[in-house]
């Protein structure tokens, strides 16, 4: 007689608060434990010998090492995928980590890639610098002047980037209008969604193919764990000669084509009951090839504290918005605040954009000058008495930060400037505390100013 099934799963067709709670934490079950368990093993014990050869050769799925799956890693990824309606994703150790396995799927020596311009300051050095190591080439495009994107675009172009909510100015991007690009040259739209999240944007339902995210941020929403997110959405054509490192041979799995196998077509797409209509075969080639090689794994300690923290995710970013747009409305009329850029203000250059991809709200991150520049800016950061100086975004608590002397500091003063970041740049997280007390905090810091 089978052992009965203990409750609690998830919905077929669960919305989205629901899922935060139940995608991908089904009960254990040997135990029945509600929450899902940290699993601290490096390895995992194979049924037999047979088994052991069928997952290191791809045939069958299930943990092996730590470094390339774990148990605890496997929930927080499904749960990611059901959050972005994607098809599957890979935990990794940071948000950094997301993105060099992202691009290590599709670019070789020689190889470019075109992104936005308005991009946290990490990853325009990432971009710029520890990528050109590798012989990846990238353009710099302002977010807006699509005609300046199609340009940037040569026969070596394998993917189009950017951030829908952009770090540290909060100003909204038009993905519809990048992905139609996008896809016109062939390639993929590569989206970060960490400073939204997919409460407020949903970057599938607009075209994108990738998404990518630091979970250290809204996600985790406690500034306790590090970790990173790939996401494939599944419907991509890596067949198309593009993408020699998914569609052709792999030497180290003795001639596998990973998008014949595991793409939308291809036989493990059927072992999902979704043959026909989407594949994995980004997720798995990130998996079995990046991962593999380069190792940047999540831990999963934080897996479980990402997992636990994506849990209150609209509850946390509701709050988060609703609070930014009062700190915002109140800085915009102080009479030392010189400009405040935030999608949320009806007035910001990308409200319209706003209402149309993250009606929800625009985020918990903006940024603001203030009248006396930056001695006024570092007066600011070494007043506030509540709110601290701190180098994140997305906790619970509200933050602030000077870009240019910080995040940005490694650019030059015109991609600082290109990025938002100006040295003027005052950028704050707005946290879930009662507003009013934020507003308090800021409003005596700035008499000093």
């Amino acid at each position: 007689m089978e052992p009965k099934q203990f409750g609690g799963r998830c919905p077929t067709d669960a919305r989205f608060a629901t899922q935060c709670l139940y995608a991908g934490q089904e009960p254990d079950p040997t135990t029945g434990a509600r929450t899902c368990p940290i699993t601290m093993s490096t390895g995992f014990v194979f049924k037999d010998s047979e088994d052991a050869a069928a997952k290191f050769a791809l045939q069958a799925f299930g943990p092996i090492y730590t470094r390339i799956t774990n148990p605890t890693a496997d929930a927080v990824e499904k749960k990611i995928a059901a959050l972005e309606g994607g098809m599957a994703a890979l935990a990794v150790a940071s948000g950094h980590a997301a993105q060099l396995l992202a691009f290590s799927n599709l670019l070789q020596a020689g190889d470019h890639f075109v992104t936005t311009d308005k991009l946290y300051g990490g990853s325009v050095t990432q971009f710029g610098r520890q990528f050109k190591q590798f012989g990846w080439e990238v353009s710099f495009c302002p977010h807006d002047d699509f005609e300046a994107i199609e340009k940037a675009f040569t026969d070596k172009t394998k993917a189009l980037y950017c951030e829908a909510i952009a770090n540290p100015g909060g100003l909204v991007v038009d993905l519809q209008k990048l992905a139609e690009i996008a896809h016109s040259k062939g390639v993929p739209l590569i989206v970060d969604n960490t400073t939204a999240t997919p409460y407020l944007v949903r970057p599938f339902e607009h075209g994108a193919d990738i998404i990518v995210h630091s979970a250290t941020k809204g996600l985790c929403g406690h500034g306790n764990a590090m970790g990173g997110f790939i996401v494939e959405k599944g419907d991509f054509d890596w067949g198309s000669g593009k993408f020699p490192i998914l569609s052709e041979p792999c030497d180290s799995y003795h001639g596998m084509k990973m998008y014949e196998t595991f793409g939308k077509d291809g036989p493990v797409a059927g072992m999902f009951g979704t043959q026909g209509k989407t594949g994995l075969a980004f997720i798995i080639a990130a998996r079995t090839l990046g991962l593999r090689d380069m190792g940047m794994c999540i831990s999963p300690f934080n897996a479980f504290l990402i997992s636990m923290g994506m849990e209150t995710l609209p509850l946390r970013m509701q709050k988060h918005t609703e609070n930014a747009l009062s700190v915002a409305q109140f800085l915009q009329k102080h009479e030392k605040v010189q400009w405040v850029r935030y999608g949320g203000l009806k007035d910001d250059k990308s409200h319209g954009l706003h209402l149309k991809y993250c009606p929800k709200g625009a985020g918990a991150l903006f940024t603001f000058g203030l009248k006396g520049g930056y001695e006024s800016g570092k007066k600011l950061v070494d007043s506030v008495k509540m709110i601290s100086l701190v180098a994140n975004l997305g906790d619970s608590r509200t933050l602030i930060a000077h870009p240019s002397s910080m995040m940005h500091s490694q650019l030059t003063e015109e991609q600082r400037k290109a990025a938002g970041a100006e040295s003027e740049t005052l950028r704050i997280s707005i946290g879930i505390e009662d507003v009013e007390d934020i507003i308090a905090d800021l409003s005596q810091a700035l008499e000093t100013c």
